[in-house]
């Protein structure tokens, strides 16, 4: 039977010792990043709400009716609830931990600045609506949105060729048969 004391370093697991013999170590706690995130996410999902009410309609729907407008009008409201409740979770409580997260590893931040290029020259290919090639109208819709997925593949470590062709033509041709054949929303 053993009586020695406790390790510190064991019990404590942000003590530098702990560090030093290169166990793992989390992100630190941060109530700052935790509201800056909230105020994002609340300014996005009331520019998302404010959007979602300018849809074009091809024909009003009768009262009681559920329109082209009515699920983006319910995730706008959605998400601006759950910002405003995060917004306050932040200001009102401390930060919570983060040890399951991993700090920030080398190459992250120029991913997620290649993604918003990539998105951002998707939304503008996009906003094209369609174009004439050879005397031919072309839906610029599904080209780029096969691109956009093929790119943020690429970018995010996928290397087969083939499932990369396969899985964003397959995306692309659900989405584009869904919503601009079935649901007939203008993409």
């Amino acid at each position: 039977m053993s009586t020695s004391a406790p390790n510190p370093s064991s019990a404590n697991p942000s003590a530098p010792d702990a560090v030093a013999d290169g166990e793992y170590q989390g992100a630190p706690a941060s109530r700052p990043l935790e509201i800056v995130f909230a105020v994002v996410a609340l300014a996005f999902t009331s520019g998302y709400l404010f959007l979602s009410t300018q849809i074009p309609l091809r024909r009003e729907a009768a009262p009681g009716q559920i329109d082209a407008r009515f699920w983006p009008l319910v995730i706008g409201v959605a998400g601006v609830v759950v910002a405003i409740a995060l917004l306050a979770v932040a200001i009102t409580r401390p930060a919570p931990t983060r040890e399951d997260l991993e700090r920030i590893q080398p190459g992250g931040a120029l991913r997620v600045i290649a993604t918003l290029a990539i998105t951002g020259a998707f939304i503008a290919l996009w906003s094209l609506g369609s174009v004439i090639l050879f005397g031919y109208r072309v839906e610029v819709f599904p080209i780029a949105a096969a691109l956009l997925m093929a790119a943020l593949m690429l970018l995010y470590g996928h290397r087969r060729w083939l499932s990369l062709i396969i899985y964003s033509a397959s995306v692309t041709a659900f989405v584009y048969v869904v919503f601009g054949m079935l649901l007939r929303i203008p993409l």
